[in-house]
């Protein structure tokens, strides 16, 4: 794909389409990578982004029980007394 650099200010950038922006689900900020004769542009994700959602959904299927008990049979607390 070919695009014409633009110039912004007294800078130059380039102007990315809404259907890359909406297709790389790319916001308001890039990685930028330089590498050998290459200039790499990477969506910054964001790690946990979902996560609130699905801790919700979980919890109205009622999937969200602990899979191993917290407290072991054998386990003594007085040691910590």
């Amino acid at each position: 794909m070919e695009t014409q650099i633009i110039k912004i200010g007294n800078s130059r950038g380039l102007r990315l389409s809404k259907t890359i922006l909406e297709k790389y689900n790319i916001n308001d900020r890039v990685e930028l990578i330089l590498e050998d004769e290459r200039i790499i542009l990477k969506p910054i994700a964001k790690p946990r982004e979902g996560w609130e959602a699905s801790a919700r959904e979980m919890h109205a299927n009622g999937d969200d029980c602990l899979l191993i008990d917290d407290v072991f049979e054998d386990e003594s607390f007085e040691e910590w007394n």
